[in-house]
């Protein structure tokens, strides 16, 4: 899926000029990089605000029409108000087809419920990582990547080595040799304190049998000397 956003020139510069168009409903922004010069963009603030909601629009090759010309960028950076829902800058930069990209992409997990772990053991799944940095061509780009849980034990922890890939799409951490967690699943101390007790008074009963066995037997011994 393929993101169309619109944007115009900016002409004035410097921070009393991107105050007054914030005032105006309108987000100040910059394209860069490629061979072309960097170029100060104006962006809606509504249309944007509502586009940045889409997880896809943080990790997709993005359509962006400047004044009747299309560039093909990704979004870079983005400055956020520290408490109202206002964005205040935004950053995308030019995206070459023939020459790889570096992206971070969501992770999306799936069949949780059904894994070993939740499922005959009553583990919580614990997401160590939320998103990853992939190597690939603009054109390989996934929105996301999928993560099955479905065999995964307690205990047991998913790597990235064991994450299935879509075509053209390289871990560069995994390359250097970083194999990291991805997810895995832990038994929460309420359930693990039960399964101790349980454990416990399950040898508890043969012993509590056997002492009252040995009460009996001891009792029968001294009938029988008194009737001696």
């Amino acid at each position: 899926m393929q993101i169309e956003i619109s944007a115009n020139k900016r002409v004035l510069q410097g921070t009393g000029a991107s105050r007054r168009l914030r005032g105006s409903g309108k987000v100040p922004g910059i394209i860069y990089g490629g061979e072309n010069p960097a170029q100060p963009i104006e962006l809606d603030h509504n249309n944007l605000f509502h586009q940045l909601k889409l997880e896809a629009f943080h990790a997709s090759i993005l359509s962006m029409e400047v004044e009747g010309q299309k560039e093909t960028v990704l979004l870079r950076d983005i400055q956020m108000h520290p408490f109202k829902p206002l964005v205040l800058h935004i950053d995308f930069q030019r995206v070459d087809p023939n020459k790889k990209i570096h992206m971070k992409v969501p992770l999306h997990f799936i069949n949780a419920d059904i894994a070993p772990g939740v499922k005959l053991s009553s583990g919580l799944v614990s997401h160590v990582l939320t998103e990853l940095d992939v190597s690939c061509l603009p054109k390989d780009l996934p929105e996301f990547i999928q993560v099955d849980l479905a065999d995964l034990a307690a205990g047991n922890t998913l790597h990235l080595s064991d994450l299935t890939l879509p075509e053209g799409v390289e871990i560069p951490s995994l390359i250097k040799g970083d194999n990291l967690p991805v997810a895995t699943i832990v038994i929460p101390r309420a359930v693990a304190s039960d399964e101790a007790a349980a454990a416990v008074a399950a040898t508890e009963v043969p012993t509590t049998v056997q002492k009252k066995e040995g009460i009996a037997k001891e009792g029968e011994k001294k009938d029988a000397g008194k009737k001696k």
